[in-house]
């Protein structure tokens, strides 16, 4: 299942109705303007983003819906480059014109700015500014508080209008944080945010939104529609996500490879390397959907080979999931006369007995359940083993998709780095009662298949809510 956010970057109309919140993303060049703007529309496609200075150079929109109601556009501008020029200017402005406000004073600049002129990059900027109806104003905390950066805040307060400070690449950088918060607080801006673009935390845009809401109160409702579609939409897309990969642990218990006792090594070496090949193109498979689900790409995420091995399994007859399938209950004479027929087995050491008597009882449950297990009970007749994947490999296969789960929803859409999936993950636990779900798995070998045909079976769906609790356990 694929989820997308609603989004749309263009520059045409939207629907009809009252004004859009127009939000203006301002700041220095290089602090991740752009960025911000990709994590918001949780899209890798927005702008250019690239580690020289002034990448973009135009003001760009995107529109942000809730459902197929727009709710907001955001505005990435450029960079300020010359603060001090814009400044010098605005100065020249004010003595001139001494009846003018603030505001004014950036209108006149704006309408005196011409092409080509050496601001006309800041023109750009100040011209959006005025035009929104708030400013994020996003800084690189690991940047010192230079005097630039100063001057860059007190220009933006000319506009008027309610500055909301976007503090990005906060990681291990705390001290540089208390720094700039305590600048800040020189131009009464107290309502700042960290919200790193490269490590994404969906709380913290749920915030920024809050934020907004506290200093618009004209857009508090449509933005509350925003904030509830998007949580919907962001629980639905990592339930989705914890689905498949439970479906993938799934599949991998259930597959299995013959491979005959007389055989010698060479064919069972084949049957391993099958074995393998089905586990790592199926993890593979699961990765490609999760990427899609996320809206990454094969180059946000390297997945390393996972170390497959594998062991024998032999079909037990009496164990309670297979005579679950065949109908039979523990008070059924059916099942009473097999329990004999096992007993005398143990007593005379074969094995035909107790085979006879639960055939018998099978047998009178009707072709359609006995079809489900005949080829695991004629293997067993003429001595096929089953290889299967062992209990650690498939304890280290769901340990990887923790991992890549972890990562796909802290990941956000402006980082640039390789997520990697190590061969061997970090340690930890796998979900409570895993050996009794990969012997429920084993006895069920049909679930390899298209397990949506299974999602009517309650034990498959209890499996299913226990990896996917699991998998979820604090994420959400």
């Amino acid at each position: 299942m694929t989820i997308h956010f609603d989004m749309k970057a263009s520059g045409g109309a939207v629907e009809q109705g009252a004004p859009l919140l127009e939000i203006a993303v301002v700041g220095h060049t290089n602090t991740g303007k752009t960025s911000l703007i990709r994590t918001l529309l949780r899209s890798t496609s927005f702008g250019k983003v690239e580690d020289a200075a002034g990448s973009t150079r135009h003001v760009e929109r995107a529109t942000i819906f809730a459902g197929s109601e727009a709710v907001l556009n955001l505005h990435d501008t450029p960079g300020i480059e010359d603060v001090y020029a814009l400044q010098d200017e605005l100065q020249i402005i004010a003595s001139r014109n001494k009846r003018l406000t603030p505001n004014e004073q950036l209108e006149k600049f704006v309408l005196a700015t011409s092409l080509n002129d050496p601001l006309e990059q800041e023109a750009k900027v100040i011209r959006q500014i005025l035009r929104s109806d708030v400013l994020l104003y996003v800084i690189d905390v690991r940047e010192p508080v230079l005097e630039k950066y100063l001057i860059e805040i007190e220009i933006l307060g000319k506009a008027i209008k309610p500055i909301i400070p976007i503090f990005n690449f906060t990681a291990a950088h705390r001290a540089e944080l208390d720094l700039w918060r305590k600048k800040l607080a020189a131009f009464n801006i107290y309502a700042s945010l960290e919200l790193d673009t490269v490590a994404f935390a969906f709380e913290a845009e749920k915030r920024l939104y809050q934020k907004i809401q506290s200093l618009l109160e004209i857009h508090y409702t449509r933005l509350q529609r925003l904030i509830d579609h998007r949580a919907r939409i962001w629980n639905q897309l990592c339930i989705s996500a914890a689905r498949r990969i439970a479906g993938l642990i799934i599949t991998a218990a259930c597959y299995r490879e013959p491979t005959d006792d007389d055989r010698n090594s060479v064919d069972t070496s084949s049957a391993a390397i099958r074995l393998q090949d089905f586990v790592r193109q199926a993890e593979q498979n699961c990765l490609t959907d999760l990427l899609k689900m996320f809206n990454f790409t094969d180059k946000d995420v390297a997945l390393q080979k996972i170390p497959v091995q594998n062991g024998y399994w032999q079909l037990d007859l009496f164990a309670p999931g297979i005579l679950k399938a065949y109908g039979l209950d523990i008070g059924s004479a059916a099942l009473k006369g097999a329990a004999a027929g096992a007993g005398i087995d143990l007593m005379t050491g074969g094995l035909s007995l107790g085979t006879a008597s639960i055939l018998g009882a099978i047998a009178g449950t009707g072709w359609s359940t006995f079809r489900r297990y005949g080829k695991e009970i004629q293997a067993k007749f003429q001595g096929t083993r089953w290889l299967c994947v062992d209990d650690n490999t498939l304890q280290l296969l769901y340990l990887r998709q923790h991992q890549l789960l972890d990562k796909l929803m802290n990941r956000g859409h402006a980082a640039r780095h390789i997520d990697q999936v190590d061969q061997q993950p970090e340690r930890g636990d796998p979900p409570d009662g895993w050996h009794g779900i990969i012997n429920i798995l084993r006895q069920n070998p049909a679930w390899s298949g298209l397990l949506s045909l299974h999602n009517h079976d309650d034990q498959y769906r209890l499996i299913e809510k226990n990896l996917v609790d699991a998998l979820l356990n604090s994420k959400l």
